[in-house]
């Protein structure tokens, strides 16, 4: 499992109803109502993603995350959880509106674009990075949106979003520290655990 994702469960109380946006094949979820003992629902567009997350037998709605999420009533969830998804979509300060409605608390995960990495092989090569973590081309990726730690933080700002704790995934052993003092250069992947 990806490491994001095993960060994520300390902020997600056992017990409580979770709604994971972009759920893709279902094993997060699984595993949240297997060790926590949730009450989870996956929202999913893909149809392989769609069969694999039904066949762990799992509460699974096909639906684009583009196209809103009215069909869920306001707080309707204790958590809603997006991860690696806020990239992908068209209107990911939308999506973060919705989602903080739906449920009391949100964690969101997305790929930190100014990662030393990223900023490098652009100054380096002159080309969008491709990586074993990021293997896409700039004309296949399923990336619209590319977000910084900074940017996601100004975002939250600008829309009075507070932030409850954040934790960053550096991709070595010595990266955890450095992805902790200076998140922006050295965060692989950042988690946000957010509130209204």
């Amino acid at each position: 499992m990806r490491q994001d994702l095993t960060h994520i469960q300390q902020w997600i109380e056992p017990g409580t109803r979770v709604l994971d946006l972009g759920c893709g094949d279902g094993e997060f979820l699984q595993q949240l109502r297997e060790q926590r003992g949730v009450i989870g629902t996956g929202l999913e567009i893909d149809p392989d993603n769609i069969n694999g997350a039904v066949g762990r037998g799992l509460n699974i709605i096909e639906q684009n995350m583009d196209e809103g999420l009215s069909n869920f009533p306001d707080d309707s969830f204790d958590t809603v959880v997006m991860a690696h998804a806020l990239q992908a979509v068209h209107y990911p300060d939308r999506i973060l509106d919705e989602m903080l409605r739906i449920g009391r608390e949100c964690v969101v995960t997305f790929p930190n674009f100014g990662h030393w990495r990223c900023r490098w092989y652009l100054s380096t090569r002159g080309r969008m990075p491709v990586s074993r973590f990021m293997p896409y081309t700039w004309y296949d990726t399923p990336n619209i949106h590319f977000c910084t730690v900074r940017d996601f933080e100004a975002l939250c700002q600008e829309k009075g979003i507070k932030i409850l704790a954040r934790d960053m995934v550096g991709n070595t052993s010595r990266e955890p520290l450095l992805a902790s003092v200076w998140p922006n250069l050295f965060a692989l992947t950042a988690i946000y655990h957010i509130t209204r």
